[in-house]
């Protein structure tokens, strides 16, 4: 069976791909490892392991995702976002493995005001998203079949993230400030889970071996702000909780963040014929996994 090595496997995707992976064990081998067995930072290690397991596949969800403790310690993230990707890439070019990289909607500078596709001019605004566009570079210089999908809100039942933040802190307060001048789509990581493993499955049966390599946007259908979420989230756990709306001057983070980074993903359902889900309709499901929250 095929080898599928998971970078980053604790973190919310690599989670969600290990719930995924027993329905494949007909089809491939997972191999899921952290930052002991497949440190980004030790190269040496990186390239023992690819020597010893040589991977047909390797999804990249390992990632420094701190983003305001990034503009402190840019080189930190730099070196796990940028430079590592590259030693991946090369590994990945060096072994035959087609890399599938998860990157962000943080490239770009936030002042569009259409969806973004996937050549639109990037231009980050802090210092993560300048590490994860060193990475996506990187991954199609060393990798020529790299596969790069772009994310943005990414949340699900594991892990920390916003919907499970807005859940605790609705049950704990009676009133809470959220942005409402960030605009774009939250992905739900299960929905990208099963896109990546279907991409996959589809590039190893043949189905779509004319589709290159490249630049690939992925997020829920719908466009919104965290405001947005927020009401949505208050609504669907039945909490009375105020949200109230508040501009990103209100609410000062170390990080700058994107006003606008709404992205189009014509792009990849064209390609891969992956489904893309409301974004309603992918919160009902995660919150459906988060009940014991409430109780």
């Amino acid at each position: 069976m095929k080898k599928i090595l998971v970078t980053g496997s604790a973190g919310q995707l690599g989670s969600e791909l290990q719930e995924l992976a027993p329905l494949y064990t007909n089809r491939f081998t997972f191999l899921f490892t952290d930052r002991a067995v497949f440190p980004l930072d030790d190269a040496a290690k990186m390239q023992a392991f690819f020597a010893i397991h040589q991977p047909d596949y390797c999804i990249n969800c390992a990632a420094y995702t701190a983003v305001d403790k990034a503009e402190a310690d840019p080189e930190t993230a730099l070196q796990i976002n940028g430079w590592a990707v590259g030693v991946l890439a090369a590994l990945c070019q060096e072994y035959g493995t087609r890399l599938i990289h998860i990157s962000t909607d943080y490239v770009f500078d936030g002042t569009s005001a259409v969806a973004l596709e996937e050549d639109a001019l990037v231009n980050p605004v802090n210092e993560y998203g300048r590490s994860k566009l060193k990475g996506e570079e990187l991954a199609l210089k060393e990798c020529a079949s790299s596969i790069i999908i772009r994310t943005s809100w990414v949340y699900s039942s594991y892990g920390n993230n916003f919907v499970k933040t807005m859940m605790r802190l609705m049950q704990q307060r009676t009133e809470i400030n959220v942005v409402n001048d960030q605009i774009g789509a939250p992905t739900y990581a299960a929905d990208l889970a099963s896109a990546i493993v279907q991409i996959i499955d589809q590039l190893e049966t043949g189905k779509n071996s004319s589709h290159q390599a490249g630049i690939y946007h992925y997020c829920n259908e719908g466009r919104i702000s965290w405001y947005d979420f927020a009401l949505a989230i208050r609504d669907k756990i039945g909490s009375t909780c105020a949200v109230l709306p508040i501009p990103s001057s209100s609410y000062p983070t170390p990080a700058k963040r994107p006003a606008f980074s709404l992205m189009a993903t014509d792009k990849i359902q064209r390609a891969f014929k992956v489904p893309i889900f409301p974004w309603k309709e992918s919160l009902d499901s995660c919150l459906l996994k988060l009940q014991h929250f409430l109780t």
